[in-house]
């Protein structure tokens, strides 16, 4: 299974300062939950900042309001309980604009890796760029800042593309089911052989046999 998040910001066209926080939890069920802040200074009193919209067919897990604080104006995004492959439409939550970010989530058995991107080759100084993830176990493996036993923070440079990665081993949540399924099936199985072996003894002839 493969999820991907693409936070789409018009980095080119940006002036002053830039403020893109994702903040994410990825639970055991493969579910992924948190808060997305796109917000600048603004240039005049009318200036919104960049607005954050509710992708198509998840307005019951996403919702969107204004965000002001610190100077900055702009939107902010909070995702509920999103599966990988759902979190693959935050992407369209800045329609029409270039894709600077991409967040990946990736299952293969039991290991799920986490792969990111973010060019901010063309943000001036001073933007604030963190990407803070809080995994159901410890990663095995990561480039970014451990921040505690489960927790991972990436604080991105302007002027330059930066890479993300980590990997993290927790039991797929599919196969719990089937786990429970075949444990019911051998139970089934050991009890229609335990019925079966006491009916045959039950049915067993008893009578006297000849010269007994």
């Amino acid at each position: 299974m493969a999820g991907v998040l693409l936070l789409a910001v018009l980095l080119p066209l940006l002036s002053g300062c830039l403020r893109v926080q994702v903040t994410m939890g990825v639970s055991k069920n493969d579910e992924v939950t948190g808060h997305i802040v796109a917000a600048t200074i603004p240039k005049s009193g009318e200036d919104r900042g960049p607005q954050l919209t509710v992708p198509k067919g998840l307005e019951d897990k996403v919702r969107v309001q204004d965000y002001r604080q610190d100077g900055y104006v702009g939107t902010e995004a909070y995702f509920r309980e999103l599966t990988f492959s759902e979190a693959r439409d935050l992407g369209r939550m800045m329609p029409d604009h270039s894709r600077d970010f991409g967040l990946t989530f990736t299952r293969t058995g039991d290991t799920v890796t986490f792969d990111g991107r973010a060019d901010l080759s063309n943000v001036p100084e001073g933007a604030d760029v963190e990407i803070s993830i809080n995994f159901p176990t410890r990663p095995a493996t990561t480039d970014g800042t451990r921040g505690s036993d489960t927790g991972v923070t990436w604080k991105l440079p302007t002027g330059e593309e930066t890479s993300m990665h980590a990997v993290v081993n927790y039991e797929d949540p599919a196969s719990k089911g089937l786990t429970f399924w075949v444990s019911i099936v051998a139970v089934i199985a050991l009890a229609a052989a335990a019925l079966a072996g006491y009916v045959a003894w039950r049915s067993r002839d008893t009578s006297p046999k000849p010269g007994r």
